[in-house]
């Protein structure tokens, strides 16, 4: 690869991650919409957003195994192939179940994606150039969640006669979809060869119910029955203890769904901790504020989109940045300021109020998503960049995994904080408004306690890999082989 041009194959996944990505937060702003239109609560409603969660943990363990069992325009277009299927399906649903089940299948599509994405980076990108590369796909794919509520509400305000709101949505993404499948199985050539091993439908499984009930207990915090979300939450633990024992003993004896050898690194597993705290972080952040704007402050959810869409559009063009510094100067100058930016702006979100002005508010989200800019892209180029070549795809799988279970832990977490300082402050007489802003608070001041970690794993953290993996002593890096099919 030529220095400071990015591989076609590179750019044709980040369009489609762009796309799929998106399709991730779009639903967010269409809650309202179809609580009317298919007659369901807002507790059901919220399973269009629950269910792709679920579907992202349980799939994605498995996507090691099968990146390299098929070549890179199998994998391409299996995923693009099974997120169109599931865009049409929730497109069409007459039913609320199956707009439900047009939801999983898409999320079937989506886990494929990313660590797709990140294998092939790290197999055709030499270690020199990785920042600059990796800093334009967290420009996709920190645009993109941020853009989706904001999409969402554009198109919730088209009125056309005779088709809900919010299956535009989904009208409007298909033929997005379609073209971007179309470019790229056009453009995408095979990258490596796949390598044979049998599927171990016993991991499949403990996987599945492993990772799918630890998110799904923990998106049950919110409600009344603790005790009933702590019992699916330790059954979905114990259930990944023992998929973890197995592929312990399939590392031995046969082919591991998920090879935990990624774990023996030091680098790559201080990144893994790293990452899945500041995401941890973000995601209590991302869910407070908006309950923050909507139910104290009185916005719309198209406003509340407009606020944060900034911060999130900063944290996007600052990825091509980033990645340069990263290839310049490493990782330290930038993951150690970031992870201060990251304690600070959530400290400062500890001091909000009824009256809190805006520009301070959007300051802060910006200044959050800034830091967060400039530790995710190189804490992701060094930890994969520590793995040797044959566990890219592992690496990428696990990091796509835990980011799922950082996600529903800091949701469960800010929630339950929230909810029980708010219950304890109302039933001593504090008004309810009040109560629930010193419950958002004190959750805000959980996220930032649990921040300080990611400051000292930074600290922690190698300027950069050890070693390239590509590279052999005295010989120069070749380009993996390019197999068109």
């Amino acid at each position: 690869m030529t220095k400071g041009k990015t591989p076609t194959v590179i750019s044709v996944l980040v369009l489609a991650t762009f796309v799929v990505i998106l399709n991730e937060t779009i639903m967010i702003n269409a809650i309202p919409s179809l609580m009317a239109d298919l007659h369901v609560t807002e507790v059901a409603a919220q399973w269009v957003s629950t269910a792709f969660m679920l579907t992202m943990a349980a799939i994605i363990p498995t996507t090691g195994w099968f990146l390299q069992r098929v070549t890179t325009r199998r994998a391409y277009a299996t995923a693009m192939g099974v997120f169109i299927a599931g865009t049409v399906i929730s497109a069409l649903a007459p039913t609320f179940a199956v707009l439900l089940i047009g939801r999983v299948v898409q999320a079937g599509g989506t886990a494929v994606m990313m660590p797709l994405l990140m294998t092939t980076l790290m197999t055709v990108v030499p270690e020199h150039d990785r920042g600059r590369v990796m800093g334009r796909v967290m420009l996709a794919i920190s645009v993109a969640p941020a853009m989706g509520p904001f999409v969402a509400g554009l198109i919730l305000q088209i009125d056309l006669p005779g088709i809900d709101a919010w299956r535009l949505l989904f009208v409007v993404m298909l033929p997005i979809a379609g073209l971007v499948t179309w470019l790229g199985l056009r453009q995408l050539e095979n990258i490596g060869e796949p390598q044979p091993g049998e599927l171990d439908l016993p991991s499949v499984a403990l996987a599945a119910l492993g990772f799918g009930g630890l998110v799904y207990g923990l998106s049950q915090f919110h409600g009344d029955s603790y005790a009933l979300a702590t019992a699916i939450t330790a059954g979905g633990i114990a259930l990944i203890a023992a998929f973890a024992w197995r592929q312990i003993h399939l590392q031995r004896t046969g082919t591991p769904l998920l090879d935990l050898r990624v774990l023996l690194q030091g680098t790559y597993t201080k990144a893994l901790v790293l990452m899945s705290i500041a995401f941890l972080a973000m995601m209590g952040s991302m869910i407070l504020l908006p309950l923050y704007l909507q139910n104290l402050r009185g916005l719309t959810p198209l406003q509340t989109g407009l606020l944060v869409m900034p911060g999130g559009l900063a944290m996007g063009l600052l990825g091509p940045t980033v990645g340069k510094l990263f290839d310049k100067f490493g990782g330290r100058p930038l993951v150690i300021p970031g992870s201060i930016g990251l304690t600070v702006a959530l400290f400062g979100f500890t001091q909000i109020s009824m009256t809190t002005p805006y520009a301070v508010l959007l300051a802060l989200h910006i200044l959050l998503m800034l830091s967060l800019a400039a530790s995710f892209t190189p804490v992701f180029t060094l930890g994969l960049g520590a793995l040797p070549m044959q566990l890219y795809s592992h690496g990428s799988s696990m990091l796509g995994t835990l980011q799922q279970v950082a996600a529903a832990f800091g949701t469960a977490l800010v929630i339950t904080v929230m909810s029980a300082r708010s219950a304890t402050l109302r039933d001593q007489g504090t008004p309810a408004d009040f109560a629930e802003l010193d419950g958002m608070r004190l959750a805000f001041l959980v996220s930032a306690v649990l921040s300080v970690a990611v400051v000292v794993l930074a600290l922690l953290l190698p300027n950069r890999a050890a070693s390239d993996p590509h590279a052999a002593p005295s010989v120069e890096p070749e380009a993996p082989e390019l197999v068109k099919n």
